[in-house]
């Protein structure tokens, strides 16, 4: 366990008051490879432990945005089987949209927690009130992000921060 870790386990209350959750796809809902079936059909798996999280954390109150670089179908249909509403994909500037919603929900940039893995994510990493990153991110994420997750991409590392998001509201 590393001492990010540590330190958001020990104090959840250190985490800022939260009233949006904002989450890559790729590499983070997923494990980030990409499977192909036999006629060359794009498959993704997605973790349903994340999808409870979400939807436990979207049940206190808080917005649940899903954001991601790639505009495909296995992840479109998984949105809209979790009826997440706040859906965007084939974002090439996160930041610059995330900039954007927080006027649209009226809320504050330190109200926003961020979960992301890749360098593509870094800069709304840098910008929100309370960032985390799956186990196997890369290094430069883990190294900025204010918690890293014990869990992998794909593996529960979204449902973790939604746990620890969960404590910090005391709706555990």
């Amino acid at each position: 366990m590393t001492d990010k870790q540590k330190a958001a386990q020990s104090s959840a209350t250190r985490i800022p008051k939260i009233r949006a959750l904002v989450v890559d796809v790729d590499g983070t809902l997923t494990d980030g490879g990409m499977y192909y079936g036999a006629q060359g059909i794009e498959l993704k798996k997605f973790d349903t432990r994340d999808a409870k999280g979400m939807q436990l954390l979207e049940s206190t109150g808080v917005l649940i945005c899903v954001m991601t670089g790639e505009d495909d179908a296995p992840t479109r249909a998984r949105m809209e089987k979790l009826s997440i509403q706040s859906y965007y994909p084939g974002v090439t500037d996160k930041l610059q949209v995330l900039e954007g919603l927080v006027k649209e929900w009226d809320i504050e940039m330190s109200e926003v927690a961020f979960v992301g893995d890749d360098v593509n994510d870094l800069a709304s990493i840098l910008a929100v009130g309370f960032s985390a990153c799956p186990n196997d991110a890369l290094p430069q994420i883990i190294a900025n992000a204010d918690y890293v997750c014990n869990r992998v991409g794909g593996h529960g590392a979204v449902r973790e921060v939604c746990e620890l998001l969960l404590k910090r509201s005391g709706a555990d």
